[in-house]
């Protein structure tokens, strides 16, 4: 089968197109025929390694977290599947691979495809649903009629990210570009914040929570709107001690952690915050939740129109690498 995989960790935004054996099962997984990959920024952070004290992957690797596709075997343990069933999934971290023909995943992991989706969008829906879902449920435990911002949140995060937290009865406000507003609105969103014309800075005050989006540059900012016990998750900043005890990282990382992210603790601590930091793990039970929103919500993720085989892979990655996206860009098989 085809499949796109790096020999090593490195700067360059490249994989190489391989023809490599279609993956044998375990009594666990199902072997999935790909349909359609998603291209996120994590994949930019896989192949430079950024991300390898979190997840050090052995090489070759096949690139790749989040795919829909069909199931073409099952394995003697797996229940709730069977062959020909449409699924979506963000593959298990320890074990990703969705730049290939063919995927052999843990059925803990997948999902039946929600039936307002395709392949081309539901490959847009499992790792921006699951990262909102957690975020919201496990990171910041938030309960109905509590605020949550989300700066910067016009883009494919956000548009899982919104319905789902007002299907939860929260109140949630969005900043972002113009030409987003109205599909954010609609989406649900209480209130948007045009960036180009305000500062959410100078508007807002006492929100429980905040999604960050954007990165250590806004970190100050988005802690000066939250009420004290309130709290601060970031997709983007980088992980701290917490973060590290909840993932059951060994101590060496922990100490490792903690140093990385004192500095945030210590400004979120002076404010009577906590600051959080998330990296989404799989959760077929968690996408079946999703897909109830998803399906009562009409979502649809918006996909980049840009068309993308395996072939165009360096292409992609490029493309999600530089920024300029239209939606999530994908690779269909």
């Amino acid at each position: 089968m085809k499949a796109a995989q790096i020999q090593k960790y490195s700067k360059n935004i490249e994989a190489q197109i391989v023809d490599i054996p279609i993956p044998s099962i375990k009594d666990n997984e199902v072997l999935i025929k790909v349909k359609v990959a998603a291209i996120n920024p994590l994949e930019i952070l896989n192949i430079t390694g950024s991300v390898k004290l979190i997840q050090d992957y052995e090489m070759p690797l096949v690139l790749g977290n989040e795919l829909t596709g069909i199931v073409e075997k099952v394995g003697n343990n797996v229940h709730g599947f069977k062959v020909g069933d449409p699924i979506y999934t963000r593959l298990p971290i320890e074990k990703i691979g969705a730049f290939a023909e063919y995927a052999a995943v843990d059925a803990a992991s997948i999902w039946h495809l929600p039936k307002n989706l395709d392949f081309v969008t539901g490959a847009g829906a499992p790792l921006t649903g699951l990262t909102a879902y957690q975020g919201l449920i496990e990171e910041l435990e938030a309960k109905k009629g509590q605020t949550v911002f989300i700066p910067g949140g016009s883009g494919s995060f956000g548009q899982m990210a919104v319905p789902i937290a007002k299907a939860m009865g929260l109140k949630v406000i969005v900043s972002g570009s113009p030409s987003a507003k109205e599909r954010t609105l609609n989406a649900g969103a209480d209130q948007y914040i045009d960036y180009t014309k305000e500062n959410y800075w100078e508007i807002l005050d006492k929100v429980d929570f905040v999604i960050d989006t954007l990165g250590a540059d806004e970190f100050e900012r988005e802690l000066s709107i939250i009420k004290p016990g309130g709290r601060l998750l970031s997709l983007r900043t980088g992980p701290n001690k917490q973060f590290a005890i909840d993932q059951g990282l060994p101590k060496w990382k922990q100490i490792i952690f903690g140093m990385v992210g004192a500095k945030f603790d210590k400004k979120a601590k002076k404010k009577g915050v906590q600051y959080r930091f998330i990296f989404v793990r799989a959760d077929g039970k968690q996408l079946e939740k999703i897909t109830k929103i998803i399906e009562e919500n009409n979502i649809v993720p918006a996909i980049d129109p840009t068309n993308f085989t395996i072939d165009d892979v360096n292409a992609a990655l490029n493309l999600v690498a530089n920024g300029h996206t239209k939606g999530k860009v994908v690779i269909k098989f």
